[in-house]
């Protein structure tokens, strides 16, 4: 079956770029696994038609989802919904018979629709509720412009089937077309081909011809314009950070051009990007063809583009290859990193991707002391069975996965690693995978063809870091480091030494201070540096975080501290800051600005701090 299957898989991807079809594999046998209600071996979904009302006045979406069905012999096709008023449901057009099952928290309801043998469309008429969690209602005061409602969906892990009902597993691949109807003054934009400009009714008309996962189905409407950058890279933004934002972007067709030249060709036609208001939840979401991404890298400098960098990588390690379940996150992200460091590498230098690389391990071991309690968690393979998928997304994921793949590539050599790197992506396409394959894999066409023995068991199923890590060296850092040694000693510093600091080196800078250092010393900083009032996200997060833990209230930062989380809902961000004040005994003041913010975060955040620092809103 291995074999076939991956006969399959390198005709299946022949096919797709010759074609653009929208055949999905009907060899594919579908493992087990424990965040989807479906059974796909029995009857899967291959193709999505929606067609939907989107209502900023009730805030509901409301319309139909139709599906083409491949049955194997079944009475019955189960999706999964959330939170969703199912009205009526219909097989082949007419009537059918359907139930909503038990609701989980997590999971929510299945949805098991009666067929019979011969059927191949179902299609159900549904209502989204005022508990959907992947959507977000912006009034006009949320928005940059301020003018115009704003809707964003966020469907990963597992939240498209409370907008869609749909068999919401990766595994899972479809095509899809759309038809949405937005107010006339709005634009709609999904994860497929977009337009260009506003249409006079509102009406809008969407296909994706690649199967993606159902995570990665994704709309945005709102007041929005677009520019492009190149004939395939372009940005979609309110119309006041339009311009910021083609500046500060302005790299993207490079970044393509070198992620082709180390994996292949970019297989999704066009790269676009569409910068949403700040309540976003993450920095930025690979949704094929249109990266969701947080204003919030939008600095005038281009030094947070890294981010836009991941999201490309996406577009071959998470929407092209991807987790076969979320267990195998690690497959996703993991590849991702790698590939972005590499990317920032080809078109900024080996120092910028090392300290991107040294802020990454940080991080990490951040990660790692914070799971000492539960180190089972600190696995790249994970059994989160009974558990939100949401638990798997952090830094092991990410930045262990990242080392692992770094060590391999220290111990097979650069030359080798980015040839099995190519042939995977490309004998993977539009397909999925776990853990298991991979590392089958990996033994079959890099491990065993050049006779090396490699400690690849240790570094996915047992907890922490292997003894042959790779180590990240940054001379950069390592001057950033000694100023500060020096400054704890003196007391004085220079700013002469500062000059021409990337922000890396300034985060690294306040990310190094001392548990011990004094609030004079830290008035002494700011006042010398005015980091209170950063202009820069990520340097202006670290620094209140260090503020927190050192009980500095200098310069007004209580008052910035309290805007930034009110304005900002990126989930990484605040979730720091809320985390220094729990771990400072302030879990009070940090309610009190969380009970007002609350209302401007996107559920995913929400979530995460409601269970941080106890809170339940109702």
């Amino acid at each position: 079956m291995k074999t076939l299957t991956s006969l399959f898989s390198c005709a299946l991807l022949l096919f797709i770029s010759c074609k653009n079809t929208k055949k999905t594999d009907p060899l594919m046998t579908y493992i087990e696994e424990p965040h989807s209600y479906a059974k796909p071996n029995k009857a899967v979904i291959t193709h999505l038609d929606l067609d939907i009302n989107v209502d900023f006045e009730t805030e509901i979406i409301s319309g139909s989802a139709s599906y083409l069905i491949t049955n194997n012999d079944a009475s019955e096709i189960i999706l999964d919904s959330k939170f969703l008023d199912i009205e009526k449901v219909q097989a082949d057009g007419k009537d059918t018979n359907f139930t909503l099952g038990d609701f989980d928290e997590i999971l929510g309801n299945p949805l098991t629709i009666s067929i019979k043998k011969d059927t191949k469309q179902i299609t159900v008429f549904y209502k989204t509720t005022n508990k959907t969690e992947a959507l977000q209602w912006l009034k006009p005061q949320q928005t940059a412009d301020k003018k115009a409602p704003f809707l964003f969906t966020q469907g990963q892990a597992i939240l498209t089937r409370t907008w869609i009902p749909i068999q919401d597993s990766p595994q899972i691949r479809l095509t899809y077309n759309a038809k949405v109807q937005v107010p006339a003054q709005l634009m709609a934009v999904m994860s497929a081909e977009n337009p260009k400009e506003k249409t006079p009714d509102g009406v809008y008309h969407f296909k994706m011809k690649q199967p993606i996962s159902p995570y990665l189905i994704a709309i945005a409407v709102g007041d929005i314009a677009y520019n492009p950058i190149s004939n395939r890279t372009g940005i979609y933004a309110e119309p006041s950070l339009l311009d910021k934002a083609v500046y500060e972007f302005s790299d993207m067709e490079n970044m393509v051009a070198s992620a082709e030249k180390l994996y292949g060709k970019y297989a999704w036609e066009q790269f676009d990007v569409i910068v949403l208001p700040p309540s976003f939840p993450f920095g930025g979401m690979e949704n094929p063809r249109l990266t969701f991404a947080t204003p919030t890298v939008i600095t005038g400098d281009k030094s947070l583009t890294s981010l836009i960098a991941h999201e490309l990588a996406h577009s071959w390690s998470g929407n092209l290859v991807t987790n076969a379940t979320w267990d195998d996150f690690w497959l996703n992200e993991g590849f991702t990193v790698y590939f972005e460091m590499r990317i920032m590498e080809a078109l900024y230098g080996k120092d910028r991707a090392n300290m991107l690389a040294r802020i990454g391990r940080q991080d990490l071991e951040e990660e790692l002391e914070g799971f000492k309690d539960a180190p089972e968690d600190t696995k790249l393979k994970l059994d989160l069975k009974g558990r939100n998928p949401d638990d798997g997304m952090n830094s092991i994921a990410y930045d262990k996965g990242y080392l692992f793949l770094r060590t391999l590539e220290e111990s097979v050599g650069r030359e080798k690693f980015d040839a099995f790197l190519k042939s995977y992506f490309q004998s993977h396409a539009f397909s999925t995978t776990n853990t298991e394959k991979f590392i089958d894999y990996l033994n079959e066409n890099l491990l065993d063809k050049n006779g090396i023995t490699f400690n690849t068991a240790e570094w996915i199923y047992e907890p922490g870091l292997p003894e042959n890590q790779a180590i990240i060296v940054s001379d950069k850092f390592e001057k950033v480091e000694k100023t500060v040694q020096d400054f704890v000693k003196t007391n004085t510093i220079d700013q002469a030494i500062t000059t021409g600091w990337t922000p890396q080196e300034w985060v690294h800078f306040v990310r190094n201070f001392p548990e011990d250092m004094s609030v004079e010393q830290i008035k002494t900083l700011d006042k010398t540096f005015n980091l209170t009032n950063s202009s820069n996200s990520y340097i202006a997060m670290v620094w209140y975080e260090q503020a927190i833990n050192h009980d500095y209230h200098g310069n007004n930062i209580d008052k910035n501290i309290e805007v930034f989380l009110t304005q900002v809902g990126r989930r990484w961000y605040v979730s720091t800051i809320y985390k220094a004040f729990k771990n400072n005994n302030k879990t009070d003041e940090a309610l009190a600005i969380y009970k007002y913010a609350r209302k401007n975060y996107h559920s995913v955040t929400a979530n995460t701090i409601d269970d941080m620092l106890g809170y339940n809103p109702e």
